[in-house]
């Protein structure tokens, strides 16, 4: 074969293997060139239940645990819930949502203390992108740690995938690396940071053992859980979901980060759990049936579906 042939095989070749590599990426910036790129419009203020109330036309509370509030968004696209947990002497805010709206006033509404924001993972849709906190806690990993200059960590487009929604990347000055297993002191009350990768390779949960709830974020809530994005993992989610089974307690209740539809937060039960596993070990074994497409729909159970990449391009 002549030389350039030789050439033109090894390019070829070349590109189809980063086209394969990099498939997810190439998804996401086709998803958000053939969209608006800008904030969908705000729904209409839902109907919610007693227990909840409005804080202004625009942000919900209701209090789900002793110095623990759940903060909605029922009128963003994706229904974001963050929780602002209360100790002694400092508050945690875990998610902030888009930002459209500004969470940090609503937060400081309900608490005297000082707060702490920490992301549960990067996505637009939970780090509040332009609100600004005195005070942010990101997880310490390696690859994170390892981009940190001059105490500030800038997110990339693919830990983000704000261009969706016409958002820029954030630059934040980290004030605590706090390493998978830390336990969060309040002062008062005690939170253990969980990793639990699957959603994507920085995500992590929030224990509050004395209260037995698990704040799970984009790990596990009702409704489509994303095992395809750029930095999604289906065997870490069937990782993660086989060790939260044997750390949790039956009785603890799941928090999650979007609900679909009102009255309040979303909640799940262990249970839920238990499917999650059991489902994701179908999928890998290819006894859950999914639909075509992409992403795959693969029923969990009537409160959970997984999407996934197709059979033949999933990653275990």
């Amino acid at each position: 074969m002549p030389r350039f042939a030789w050439l033109v095989v090894l390019v070829v070749a070349g590109l189809a293997v980063w086209a394969f590599t990099e498939r997810r990426a190439l998804v996401m910036y086709a998803f958000a060139l053939s969209g608006p790129r800008e904030v969908p419009a705000l729904l209409p203020p839902p109907e919610e239940g007693p227990s909840t109330r409005w804080i202004d036309d625009y942000f919900t509370v209701e209090l789900v645990a002793p110095r623990t509030w759940a903060i909605g968004e029922p009128r963003y696209a994706q229904q974001n819930y963050s929780y602002l947990i209360e100790g002694a002497e400092r508050a945690l805010l875990f998610d902030a949502g888009p930002g459209i709206r500004d969470i940090r006033a609503s937060a400081e509404s309900l608490t005297d203390r000082p707060i702490v924001f920490l992301p549960s993972h990067f996505h637009y849709d939970h780090v509040g992108n332009d609100i600004t906190f005195d005070t942010i806690a990101v997880v310490d990993l390696p690859y994170l740690r390892a981009r940190e200059q001059n105490g500030r960590l800038t997110l990339t487009t693919m830990e983000h995938l704000g261009m969706a929604e016409g958002f820029g990347l954030p630059t934040w000055k980290v004030d605590h690396w706090w390493s998978p297993g830390t336990v969060i002191d309040l002062g008062g009350r005690t939170l253990t940071l969980l990793y639990t990768p699957g959603h994507t390779t920085d995500s992590i949960s929030l224990l509050d053992a004395e209260n037995r709830i698990l704040f799970s974020a984009d790990y596990l809530y009702p409704g489509e859980l994303y095992g395809f994005l750029p930095n999604s993992s289906m065997g870490d989610y069937l990782t993660t979901a086989e060790s939260l089974l044997a750390a949790l307690d039956e009785d603890v209740v799941f928090l999650g980060a979007h609900r679909v539809s009102p009255p309040g937060p979303p909640r799940l039960r262990y249970r839920d759990l238990v499917d999650l596993e059991s489902g994701l070990s179908g999928i890998r074994d290819r006894q859950v049936p999914g639909s075509t497409g992409y992403p795959s729909r693969f029923p969990i159970n009537d409160r959970l579906v997984m999407l996934a990449e197709p059979r033949w391009l999933q990653r275990w």
